[in-house]
């Protein structure tokens, strides 16, 4: 990092978009918020946002919560509490409060900020980097905050580069040969191509870059506009588009890499069989999201709990795992894991086989489970003998069965089993 861009990332605040429920998610996110679902064996999807803040030079963090945010609430009090305010450092929780009317709720994304102005006005920070928080990657925001400057745009626009047709679920922008944007649409059938690049398109990641006090006019202005959703991706950056300067940001040119990573990677983990691939993904010998990295760090809250534990050396019942990552608190008694992860505190018990399975935390995997490409939920007791994997028809009546063939697996699903 330079010393401008240093520079810049001190004068900015992050405000994290958390509050969406993530229904494609299913029922891991009944009691959760997206932001707050596991991710990666210790972790949780919004410590990526966060974590890419605080490793880019920013020390002022809002996080905006509404759906479900008990959970997520208390991993931020639990493990991001390090700030500092003689430090000039805040990490501030903004939960909807009925602070501007009698609605419980934030109306939209743009809504959120809207109605923590007067907290942010407190911090009087120059610029303002809007996140979302429930995607996994790894970018330096002070590059991207260093390019709006250096453009002279009302607003910058995190893009990633993805085929063209595959751009059709996101938000597109297209762009002239200097990255400025002419028109955004959202979920086009045909998507406009990237200048020289005809097989590509710059979709939306949902991060954008404003100078506070121009957002702040724009935010005003779109609250006494009573046909506006407050959005920004429907209403703010449409309109800073007709009647402002745009500019895009490609995300390979802020994303971090690890040595042996060649593309740079985005994952918006949004369904289930997304959730479990890139989780699983995890496992692979040259994993494409290198958490290993120690120069760009993921934080999260680290509970207390023993090492992991393998045991038994018996003819069919050994304790061992392949190509997988085992968290602290496990106990691998007697089980075959191959291409699994296993969270905090699981326990997987005697002659019991698993295939392609996340466990979430404090599970515990009854003797002689056999489980094929299987999330379970936090907390889930698996009953002994269960088998899942195998029988397609019933695995659908029983648990809740994805396109990709993943099934996940809650305790309320247990409980309903006839065994």
């Amino acid at each position: 990092m330079d010393n401008e861009s240093q520079r810049l990332a001190q004068q900015t605040m992050a405000f994290v978009l958390a509050g969406g429920r993530g229904s494609r998610l299913q029922e891991l996110t009944e009691r959760r918020a997206k932001p707050a679902v596991y991710f990666g064996g210790k972790g949780r999807i919004i410590d990526f946002a966060l974590s890419n803040a605080v490793n880019s030079g920013m020390r002022r963090l809002g996080v905006a919560t509404q759906y479900k945010a008990h959970s997520l609430i208390r991993h931020l009090q639990r493990g991001w509490s390090f700030f500092r305010a003689e430090r000039n450092e805040s990490l501030d929780i903004l939960p909807a409060s009925q602070r501007l009317d009698q609605e419980n709720w934030y109306k939209g994304t743009a809504d959120a900020v809207t109605q923590n102005i007067d907290i942010i006005e407190s911090y009087a920070p120059k610029y303002m980097i809007i996140l979302a928080g429930d995607h996994i990657y790894k970018q330096d925001y002070s590059l991207m905050v260093k390019h709006h400057v250096e453009s002279g745009a009302d607003v910058t626009v995190g893009c990633i580069e993805v085929p063209r047709m595959e751009a059709r679920g996101f938000g597109v922008m297209h762009v002239d040969d200097n990255d400025v944007i002419l028109d955004f649409v959202e979920k086009p059938e045909d998507p406009p191509a990237m200048p020289g690049h005809p097989d590509m398109a710059l979709a939306s990641m949902g991060i954008y870059v404003f100078e506070t006090e121009f957002l702040f006019d724009l935010l005003r202005k779109d609250a006494e506009n009573p046909d506006s959703s407050n959005d920004f991706g429907k209403d703010i950056i449409p309109s800073v588009v007709k009647g402002g300067k745009a500019v895009a940001h490609p995300f390979s040119r802020s994303c971090v890499r690890s040595a042996n990573q060649t593309m740079p990677y985005w994952r918006d983990v949004g369904t289930v069989d997304a959730f479990w691939q890139a989780n699983i993904d995890l496992t692979d010998f040259t994993p494409e999201l290198d958490l290993y990295d120690n120069s760009w760090p993921i934080w999260t809250y680290s509970e207390l709990v023993p090492s992991a534990k393998f045991i038994h050396n018996e003819e069919g019942r050994k304790g061992f795992a392949l190509s997988s990552m085992v968290s602290g608190g496990c106990v691998v008694s007697g089980s075959q894991l191959n291409r699994c992860l296993l969270f905090t505190g699981v326990k997987t018990h005697s002659y019991s086989r698993l295939d392609g399975v996340v466990v979430l935390p404090y599970a515990n995997i009854g003797r002689n489970a056999q489980l094929t490409n299987v999330v379970v939920d936090r907390g889930v007791s698996i009953p002994e003998g269960l088998v899942v994997g195998e029988d397609v028809e019933l695995d659908a009546k029983r648990f809740r069965r994805s396109e990709g063939g993943v099934c996940l697996i809650t305790q309320p699903m247990i409980d309903r089993l006839d065994l």
